[in-house]
């Protein structure tokens, strides 16, 4: 008897966490008498003839791939397939192919693991192609609605304080202005959560407009009044200049990308104070390291969930973790209420209480 087949695969960015949800997924999908196929690069992966994929076993599966950041299936995060970019500078809809290609694999299901651009993306597909889909949500920024968190996050997070931790002594030896500038595409969360937990003085995020003179009275009265010789800021990629400039960094062959806030908020507030100013742009850091145990918790429940739903039969769901346990929601619902930070709520307000700055 031929075995049902389950397809996996991973979209968007990478991040901590994805080889722990193929591992689960693996592991729970082969125990429930289903042969798992993992599709490579992502919706390129379904583009080539014949199509990219690899199947996933338990014995392929050990800890270690757990422990291991990044893919092992590899990702994309550009090409539309509903409006995919050809050499020659035009736009194709491609999405047929796709179709065909996840209908040639056989597959019951297939999951997919994503931000909320990736999920909206393979939903589109399924509901024009008629297969089943369970979305896993997959982002650093934990921008995805009706989940608490989003694999991938805790370990951005985690990334970023330590390296706030390592940057105190050092502006603290030379009399410094410390800024460190870390992603989020169009939400403070890593910021924020980062900044409280690494002690920043410090936090600019996209959702609370900000002034260069009140930072910059903010540095001057903790010198002065206050008597420290040291500043530690951490700032979101996304947040614009004084003046509501967006900065973006253009790679060959790639979409705009934020950056440069850093840079620019350490020239200005050089300038304005008189203090040494450092900036390190986090970077790509915060992607590509192994999973803390929370992120790895999260995948594995998450992969685990997803095999379940398929059992059940569900379609058209994403999976969330809500109050320390998995749910799971419609996926429509999910991209459709995006999560920024809440500029009244009680984690600002808690870092106000602490005595953080925003630049407001």
């Amino acid at each position: 008897m031929t075995k049902k087949r389950i397809g996996i695969l991973t979209s968007g960015g990478d991040c901590a966490g994805l080889n722990a949800i193929l591992r689960s997924a693996t592991h729970a999908g082969c125990l429930a008498g289903y042969e798992i196929i993992g599709i490579e690069d992502g919706t390129a992966g379904l583009l080539t003839v014949p199509v990219r994929y690899r199947k996933l076993t338990p014995q392929m599966m050990d800890t270690n791939i757990m422990r291991q950041g990044g893919t092992i299936l590899g990702t994309t995060n550009k090409g539309n397939p509903f409006k995919f970019p050809m050499a020659d500078g035009s736009f194709k809809d491609r999405s047929d192919e796709i179709i065909a290609a996840v209908k040639g694999l056989n597959i019951e299901a297939l999951i997919g693991i994503g931000g909320d651009g990736s999920l909206a993306i393979l939903r589109k597909l399924a509901q024009k192609g008629g297969f089943r889909l369970i979305g896993i949500p997959k982002t650093i920024d934990n921008d995805i609605g009706k989940t608490e968190n989003s694999v991938g996050f805790e370990t951005a997070v985690w990334t970023a304080t330590e390296a706030l931790d390592r940057l105190q002594p050092t502006a603290a030896s030379h009399d410094r202005v410390m800024i460190l500038e870390v992603m989020g595409r169009d939400a403070g969360h890593i910021a924020l959560t980062a900044g409280i937990a690494g002690g920043a003085d410090i936090i600019l995020i996209p959702e609370i407009p900000y002034s260069l003179d009140a930072v910059a009275k903010r540095i001057a009265d903790m010198r002065e009044k206050e008597g420290r010789n040291f500043v530690l800021m951490i700032v979101s990629e996304a947040v614009k200049t004084a003046e509501g400039k967006i900065l973006q960094v253009e790679h060959k062959g790639e979409e705009k990308r934020y950056g440069g806030i850093g840079h620019y908020l350490g020239e200005h507030i050089a300038a304005k104070t008189g203090f040494e100013t450092r900036v390190t742009v986090l970077g790509h850091v915060q992607r590509g390291c192994p999973p803390i145990p929370m992120d790895r918790l999260i995948a594995c429940a998450f992969g685990v969930e997803a095999i379940k739903l398929i059992e059940s039969g569900a379609s058209d769901r994403m999976l969330a973790w809500s109050k320390r346990k998995v749910i799971d929601v419609p996926i429509k619902t999910a991209i459709a209420s995006y999560q920024d930070v809440d500029a009244g709520g009680q984690m600002v307000q808690i870092a106000r209480k602490l005595g953080i700055c925003f630049g407001d």
